[in-house]
This record gives structure tokens, C-alpha cells and sequence, in this order.
């Protein structure tokens, strides 16, 4: 992990691209979090999702901070990248299904789902903040502290904005995507080679950001097709 040594203005904007990726990606988490208390009298979903969030808060800091470790680990930065990619495509053609997400009826039992559920589809939200913050832990930590609580009381109208003005996906996409190229062009095995090249380090990250629009882009208007087909 890198302690601080960049500028204010850089610090700033690489927290807000944490602060962003926390919030894209933690939607569904906010889903969950609202399925899980459901069924329990409204004093008691306020306390189950305050518990459960900082619960599911605690373990997210401390996946991110093993995952920062595991990333200055030879090879294990482009794996990183690799698997960020995927998640950006993913980002833009999935549509998660939270039914099988079961309510908890105790306040101990919300609690406990809120957390397992959270730590089971926070992978992805550990791996795209650790890049975003270029291994340096106090982003993390900030960017968590930031978005947790906008995601659990601002959840409905940040997935209402998604939902009228889709672009944000697939800005989303994109700058994950630039995420992820930048981590496999920081791998230590490589970056020498994309230092000396610094043309190839940019036609590379926008060849990957190019390659997710497209093919995110390609496949939704392909299950468009279907679904009219099928009509």
C-alpha cells in the first residue's frame, strides 16, 4: 500500500472516482440491504440497516485492505485489471435478480443477512475501488466513509437517476474500464514497457474502454431484439 505522496488536486480526483465506483456499483447492495429488513416493524429495519451497513462497512474496509495488499504481489495487479474488465461488462448487461434474497424476521437475522449478503457481491466494488484508488488506503477508507451513507439513504433516487438517464451506466462502464486498463499498464512486470511506449499505453486503455462500450453496448441491443421477438 502507497502512503500519500500526490498532489491535492490529484487526491481529490481520485477520490471522486472512488466516491463514483462506490456508488455505481453498490446499488444492488442497496437493494439488499431494503429486501433484508423488510419484514421488520420500521424502528426496528432502521436500526437492522444501520447495524447491518456498518457491519457490511467494517468488512468492505478490510477485503479492500487485504486486496491493496495482494495487488503489490507480482502478476496479481494485471489479474486485477483483467477481472475489472470483465466487471465493467458486466456492469453494463447484467440485471441482477434479488429475489432469492430471504427477509430477515429478527433484528439479529437482518443484520446477518445485510452483512452476508453485502461481503458475497461486495467482490467486485473491493477489486474496482482498489484500482480506482491506486493502492492507497486512506482513498479507501474516505471513499467508503463518503458513499456507504448516501448509498443506504440516497439508494432510491441514485437507481431512479440510473433508470431515466441510462448513459450514467455506461459512463460508468468507461471509467471502470479505464480503471482497469491503467492497473495492468501500473503491473510491475509491464509498466517499464508502457513507460518507454507511452503512445502504446494510451492506445492500449482506450482500445479496452473502446472494446467494453462496444461489446456491452452490442449485447444489450441484441437481448432488446430477443425480448421484442419474443413478444
Amino acid at each position: 500500500m502507497r502512503t500519500i505522496d500526490i498532489s491535492v488536486l490529484q487526491f481529490f480526483w481520485l477520490l471522486l472516482n472512488v466516491i463514483f465506483i462506490d456508488l455505481l456499483l453498490a446499488g444492488d447492495n442497496a437493494i439488499v440491504i431494503g429486501l433484508a429488513a423488510r419484514k421488520l416493524p420500521p424502528a426496528t429495519q432502521k436500526k437492522a440497516i444501520l447495524y447491518g451497513t456498518g457491519g457490511a462497512l467494517l468488512i468492505r474496509i478490510a477485503a479492500t485492505i487485504v486486496v491493496l495488499w495482494l495487488l503489490q504481489v507480482p502478476w496479481l495487479l494485471l489479474i486485477g485489471g483483467v477481472m475489472l474488465v470483465w466487471i465493467a461488462y458486466k456492469l453494463l448487461v447484467d440485471q441482477e435478480d434479488h429475489a432469492e434474497v430471504k427477509a430477515g424476521t429478527t433484528l439479529w437475522g437482518a443484520i446477518r443477512t445485510i452483512i452476508v449478503a453485502d461481503a458475497a457481491m461486495g467482490l467486485d466494488n473491493v477489486i474496482a475501488v482498489a484500482g480506482a484508488a491506486q493502492q492507497h488506503l486512506l482513498l479507501v477508507v474516505l471513499g467508503l466513509l463518503i458513499s456507504v451513507p448516501i448509498v443506504v439513504w440516497g439508494s432510491t433516487l441514485f437507481i431512479k437517476l440510473i433508470n431515466k438517464s441510462p448513459w450514467i451506466i455506461y459512463l460508468g462502464s468507461a471509467v471502470l474500464g479505464y480503471t482497469a486498463s491503467n492497473m495492468i499498464t501500473e503491473e510491475r512486470k509491464l509498466a517499464s514497457y508502457f513507460t518507454e511506449h507511452p503512445a502504446l499505453r494510451i492506445l492500449f486503455i482506450a482500445t479496452v474502454m473502446a472494446g467494453i462500450l462496444l461489446t456491452g453496448y452490442l449485447q444489450n441491443r441484441r437481448a432488446v431484439s430477443r425480448r421484442e421477438k419474443a413478444v
